[in-house]
């Protein structure tokens, strides 16, 4: 059997500790992104700086990785649709398998283990489904389409919902008043 010398940002080797139970060895590793990771309103893009601490602990059906992952992710605000930016870390942890019957997602191949999958994975499951630019981001006017957090705060003269429309002259100045006691 031949073996082919793996290299690559992700690969790290285990020879030193495959097979030896109980032995670890910790790395950091800063990696730019190989290509755009995530195809929702934000991604990780190509060329944007990973920054991997792993450990590498050898037990008696592999080599269990764990660690975390920082990075930025950008893209677009889901509510206003303006520009953002937005750091993530995110933990990971998965056993790659010594070579055998069994079928694994992760194994130790050649005597070296290849994180990238795992982190990319990892980092892609984190990014927000609907990020906003801020926790209360009031988003777009439905009638202007200007973005509500820059409006000037010009009154509707008519409500947007006729159906709303009973509800048009009610004020709060009301809300001073004493409640009456019930009885």
């Amino acid at each position: 059997m031949v073996r082919k010398h793996v290299t690559g940002p992700f690969v790290l080797p285990v020879r030193d500790i495959s097979h030896r139970a109980g032995e670890m060895r910790e790395h950091t590793l800063e990696i730019p992104a190989p290509d755009k990771w995530g195809e929702g309103l934000v991604a990780v893009p190509a060329g944007e700086p990973l920054v991997v601490d792993v450990r590498l602990e050898s037990v008696h059906e592999g080599i269990l990785v764990s660690g975390d992952v920082e990075t930025q992710y950008t893209g677009i605000c889901s509510r206003c649709l303006i520009d953002i930016t937005e750091g993530v870390e995110v933990e990971f942890q998965e056993l790659f398998a010594y070579p055998g019957e069994e079928e694994t997602d992760f194994e130790v191949q050649d005597d070296h283990v290849d994180l990238e999958t795992l982190v990319r994975e990892a980092v892609v499951l984190s990014l927000p489904f609907q990020p906003v630019c801020q926790p209360d981001c009031p988003g777009l006017d439905p009638v202007t389409g200007e973005r509500l957090a820059e409006n000037t705060g010009t009154p509707q003269s008519e409500p947007l919902d006729p159906r709303w429309a009973a509800l048009q002259d009610f004020t709060t100045s009301h809300d001073d008043e004493a409640p009456r006691p019930r009885g």
